[in-house]
């Protein structure tokens, strides 16, 4: 718990562990792409401090009130990690039994040899090898928030033991 929770009870609640929070953002990469938005959506609304979002978002976070705005440039390592080419694979077609047409960019879940389940995307796919990617797709990438928060608000003691906001 860092220094702001000693605000997590005022009206004009800070940002802290176990605050309710709703906000809209905009996601870019460093070209200025638009790469997720909640405009014209209802805001996000998630927990904090519980894993919720990606951890440099979180900590940009710390502190804020309803209605700051803020910009936030967010290194890899501390969104969804740097790529890691061990990740990456070239498998056979005929792993995608049953599926007739396999195109880069497809998500699938795949399991390893152990029973874990992962998302992979397809990144190429050349007569019978398919490239399959175990990244997220937002690995190594820095991103850029652009983040309204719109409300701010103390958990309940059901929230908080569950781990996530209820409607």
């Amino acid at each position: 718990m860092g220094i702001w929770n000693l605000n997590c009870s005022d009206e004009s609640m800070n940002i802290c562990e176990h605050a309710v929070v709703a906000l809209h953002y905009t996601l870019t990469n460093d070209a200025g792409e638009e790469l997720d938005s909640s405009n014209n959506q209802d805001p996000l609304v998630y927990l904090h401090g519980t894993g919720g979002l990606i951890p440099g978002l979180e900590a940009a976070l710390d502190g804020k009130v309803a209605g700051d705005q803020l910009q936030a440039v967010i290194a890899p390592e501390e969104a969804y990690g740097l790529h890691n080419a061990q990740l990456v694979q070239v498998v056979p077609r005929s792993a995608f039994e049953g599926i007739e047409s396999i195109e880069v960019g497809m998500r699938f879940t795949a399991s390893d040899g152990e029973g874990q389940q992962q998302s992979v995307g397809i990144t190429a796919v050349s007569g019978d090898e398919v490239t399959v990617d175990a990244n997220h797709p937002l690995a190594g990438q820095t991103l850029h928030f652009d983040v309204q928060i719109v409300s701010v608000r103390a958990a309940t003691a059901t929230e908080i033991d569950h781990g996530h906001v209820h409607p």
